[in-house]
C-alpha cells in the first residue's frame, strides 16, 4: 500500500482551523492575480492568469483535506484582502511588490500538511512576481526616485533650518521667511540639477546607440569579408558569438543591433524627473512650516514640525520599502532615524551660533 493510500488520522480542530485559513488565503491570492491580469495586457496578462491558476490548485488541495469540513467560506487574511482591494481599484506595482513578500513569507514549506511541490511553487510565485514588480519598478525608477528624493530631502532640510534658526533666537516671521526662502531655493535647486542629471545620462545612452543610417549598409557589406562581426564583438559579444549573429543579420539582411529602449526607460524622463523633484521638495519643505504659518512659535512650534515631519518620513520610508520588497516598517524607521540625526545636529549648531552672537 503507497503512502498516499494509507489511512489517515481523523484532523484535530486545529487543523481544520489551519486548513481553512489556508483555504481563505488561497482563494484570496487568486483573486489579486485575477484582478491584476485584468488590468495588463499581452504576456503580463498571461503570467498573472497562469499564477491564479497555480493558486487553484492549492485551493484544491485544501478542500480536498478538508472534506466536509470545509464549512462556510473564510474570509482571506486582511493583508490578503487588502491586496486584493487594491489589485481591483489600482493593479499597480506596489501590489505586486506587496505580493512578493507575501509570497516569500508562504508558511508551506514549515507544514506537513503542504507538498513540497506546493512550497516549491509559491517560492517559484515569489521570483515570478519579482520580475513582474522589476518591470514595473523599472518603468518608474527614475521619476519615483526624484520624487523619494525630493521630498525626503525638502522634510529634512526644511526641518533643520528651521529648527537650526529658531535655536538662534530669530522671531516667528524671521522663522518662516528663511522656511519659504529655503523651500523655493531649494526646490528650483533640486527641480535643475534633476533636470540636468536625466538629460546628462540620456544623451550617454543615445551616444551608445547604434547609428539610425547602419542599417543601410548592411545590403551592401562583403558577405565573405563580414565586417559586421566587428560591432558584435565592440558591444562585448565574444568572437564566436559575434560571428554566428552577424551571418544571421546578414542570411536576413535585417540590423538587429540592440539599442538604449531600456536603459531610457529606467533612467526616465528629464522634464518629468525635474517637476517631480520640485513639485515633491515644495510638498515635504512645506510641512515643517505650517506651524509658523499658523502663527506658533518656539518650543510649541519646532515640536509640532518635528512630529509632522516625522510621520512624514515614516510614510516615505514605508513606500520605499513596499517597493523594494524590504519591510516597510525598517526602512520608515531608518528614514525616521536619518532625518532626525540631520535635524538634531542643525538645532546643536543652531544653539552654538546662537549663544557666541548673543
Amino acid at each position: 500500500m503507497s503512502l498516499q493510500d494509507a489511512p489517515r488520522t481523523a484532523p484535530t480542530a486545529a487543523d481544520v482551523r489551519r486548513w481553512r485559513r489556508y483555504l481563505a488565503d488561497e482563494r484570496a491570492e487568486a483573486a489579486v492575480y485575477r484582478n491584476l491580469s485584468t488590468r495588463r495586457t499581452g504576456e503580463e496578462r498571461e503570467i498573472l492568469a497562469a499564477l491564479a491558476e497555480a493558486e487553484g490548485r492549492h485551493e484544491q488541495h485544501w478542500l480536498d483535506l478538508l472534506g466536509d469540513d470545509v464549512g462556510r467560506p473564510l474570509r482571506g487574511s486582511l493583508r490578503t484582502r487588502v491586496l486584493a482591494a487594491l489589485a481591483k481599484r489600482f493593479g499597480s506595482v506596489f501590489v505586486l511588490a506587496l505580493m512578493q513578500r507575501a509570497e516569500d513569507r508562504s508558511p508551506y514549506a514549515d507544514d506537513d500538511d503542504a507538498t513540497a511541490r506546493m512550497a516549491a511553487d509559491e517560492r517559484i510565485h515569489g521570483e515570478v512576481v519579482r520580475g513582474l514588480a522589476n518591470r514595473g519598478r523599472m518603468r518608474l525608477s527614475g521619476t519615483f526616485r526624484a520624487a523619494v528624493f525630493g521630498a525626503n530631502d525638502g522634510l529634512v532640510s526644511n526641518l533643520a533650518l528651521i529648527i537650526g534658526i529658531s535655536a538662534s533666537g530669530a522671531d516667528r516671521h524671521f522663522v518662516l521667511l528663511s522656511g519659504i526662502a529655503g523651500l523655493l531655493a531649494g526646490a528650483l535647486s533640486m527641480g535643475a540639477g534633476e533636470y540636468v542629471s536625466v538629460r546628462s545620462q540620456r544623451e550617454l545612452l543615445d551616444a551608445s546607440a547604434p547609428h539610425p543610417d547602419a542599417g543601410r549598409a548592411v545590403a551592401d557589406l562583403d558577405v565573405d569579408a563580414n565586417e559586421l562581426a566587428l560591432v558584435y564583438r565592440a558591444r562585448g559579444m565574444d568572437e564566436a558569438a559575434a560571428q554566428e549573429h552577424a551571418a544571421e543579420v546578414l542570411g536576413g539582411r535585417t540590423v538587429t543591433a540592440a539599442t538604449a529602449t531600456d536603459e531610457h526607460e529606467a533612467v526616465g524622463s528629464g522634464t518629468s524627473a525635474a517637476v517631480s523633484s520640485f513639485c515633491f521638495f515644495a510638498s515635504g519643505a512645506i510641512i515643517p512650516v505650517l506651524p509658523y504659518l499658523f502663527g506658533l512659535e518656539g518650543w510649541p512650534a519646532i515640536v509640532l514640525a518635528a512630529v509632522l515631519v516625522g510621520i512624514a518620513l515614516l510614510g516615505t520610508g514605508a513606500v520605499v520599502g513596499v517597493l523594494s520588497g524590504a519591510s516597510p516598517l525598517k526602512r520608515a524607521l531608518r528614514q525616521l532615524a536619518i532625518g532626525f540625526g540631520a535635524a538634531v545636529v542643525t538645532y546643536g549648531l543652531g544653539l552654538l551660533f546662537g549663544t557666541g552672537s548673543a
